[in-house]
């Protein structure tokens, strides 16, 4: 499978599912299984047991994992596609609809 062009930290927008058109950060991505946890979306409860470090228990929310093909890159307020580059000596990775340096 071909690397993914997203990393921790991103900013993207959800282009299928429930949570269509909302945004949120990457927080952490499984290469494995081409999922991302992004932030306040495909939000799910969690029943916990009472523990040392939550002595309350109860349900929780938290954020569930989203399929990689599900979201996009955001660029001032855009949606692109994201392709690399070689700049000085380096590969960068650059948005396809601007041409402007990622990182």
């Amino acid at each position: 499978m071909a690397t993914s062009k997203l990393k921790k930290g991103d900013l993207v927008r959800v282009i299928a599912g429930k949570d269509k058109d909302r945004e949120g950060k990457i927080l952490s991505i499984d290469r494995k299984n081409n999922t991302a946890i992004v932030e306040g979306v495909n939000m799910i409860t969690k029943h916990t047991k009472p523990s040392a470090a939550n002595q309350q228990g109860g349900i929780i929310t938290k954020e569930g994992p989203i399929d990689l093909s599900n979201v996009m890159y955001v660029v001032n307020g855009n949606v692109t596609r994201i392709g690399f580059s070689d700049k000085d000596g380096k590969k960068v990775r650059i948005a396809k609809k601007t041409g402007e340096v990622i990182d």
